[in-house]
């Protein structure tokens, strides 16, 4: 056995836990068992079996229904006929028009009317808050249809609104608008954006009180002691903190609005017929399949770039 003798340097130490050198050893990395790096997959599963079935399968017959010639009679077979877009928006372009306006103008309706009461639920409800939410989610609890139906008893001849409104002489500058014809309401324009702004204010109303919940109520106390006036402080910090509320409601409610027909083919006429209608009348009535699946498409096409413009323009990306 060998001895250690006074000239002899002494054995090096085993590395300390604490030493640099240690500290910086790399570790084996550890391998995820397989079935774990599978589990995110096996719960989108559902999901995208989900729109599959129900979105892209659908989308995909009707592409094809709207390039197909033929009659029902005889059948449809797919040729390729893209001339049925030009043909349906030569034909309808009325329609889309007035879908547009109607469809803008109720939402510009739900934003003034909902961004003052969710303002009030966010920052003054105290404790009615949800009771003032329940009431607004309330009208859901109906059916459709029988809230649209309530608008015709609402807004008949010789009723009190129509009364009040002729007292009043709103029915004057509706009508210089174009928007009513003489002294009644039901069957103009006015009842149809009527009926939209009603069926679809809540959806403008959850958003922006969602967004407007989210904002920090120090920052108010901020601006009142930097001198800021009330109209200051909204225009200021309020309003656009809430912008991302203010875009995801008007998204959605321009967007089943636009492709609305119950409201105009129950408080309308012939002359306030929307895109919406036409696509009804196509399929159901005149089952014409390719022209009413044109329609279809070339109003989402629309929908997707006017949607997209409007973002782009309100600098909230992020949303999509």
């Amino acid at each position: 056995m060998a001895t250690l003798t006074e000239t002899d340097p002494p054995p090096p130490l085993p590395p300390s836990p604490l030493s640099p050198t240690a500290a910086t050893s790399p570790t084996p990395p550890t391998k995820k068992p397989r079935r774990g790096r599978l589990v995110p997959y096996w719960l989108l599963l559902p999901g995208i079996l989900w729109l599959i079935v129900f979105f892209a399968l659908p989308m995909i017959y009707q592409a094809s229904t709207s390039v197909q010639t033929g009659s029902l009679e005889e059948g449809y077979k797919v040729t390729w006929h893209f001339a049925t877009y030009w043909d349906a928006l030569s034909e309808y372009w009325p329609q889309f028009l007035r879908s547009v306006l109607y469809a803008g103008s109720a939402t510009i309706l739900c934003l003034l009317l909902g961004y003052p009461l969710a303002y009030l639920i966010a920052f003054r409800a105290g404790r009615w808050r949800n009771l003032i939410l329940i009431l607004v989610i309330a009208p859901f609890f109906t059916s459709f249809l029988i809230r649209t139906l309530a608008w015709k008893t609402i807004l008949a001849d010789g009723g009190p609104v129509v009364g009040a409104l002729d007292a009043l002489h709103v029915l004057d500058v509706t009508n210089w608008l174009g928007m009513t014809a003489g002294d009644r309401v039901l069957a103009t324009p006015l009842a149809v954006v009527c009926g939209l702004t009603y069926n679809f204010l809540p959806f403008m109303i959850l958003p922006l009180y969602t967004s407007l919940e989210r904002i920090d109520g120090r920052l108010h106390e901020a601006a009142g002691d930097l001198y800021a006036t009330p109209f200051t402080t909204f225009r200021k910090v309020t309003f656009p903190l809430s912008m991302p509320g203010v875009v995801s409601g008007t998204l959605l409610t321009f967007i089943p609005a636009s492709g609305d027909y119950v409201n105009a083919d129950l408080l309308g006429s012939t002359d306030t017929r929307m895109v919406g209608n036409v696509i009804q009348t196509q399929f159901l009535r005149i089952l014409d399949y390719p022209t009413a699946a044109a329609l279809s498409f070339i109003l989402m096409a629309a929908i997707l770039i006017m949607v997209t413009l409007y973002i782009r323009k309100s600098g909230t990306e992020d949303l999509v």
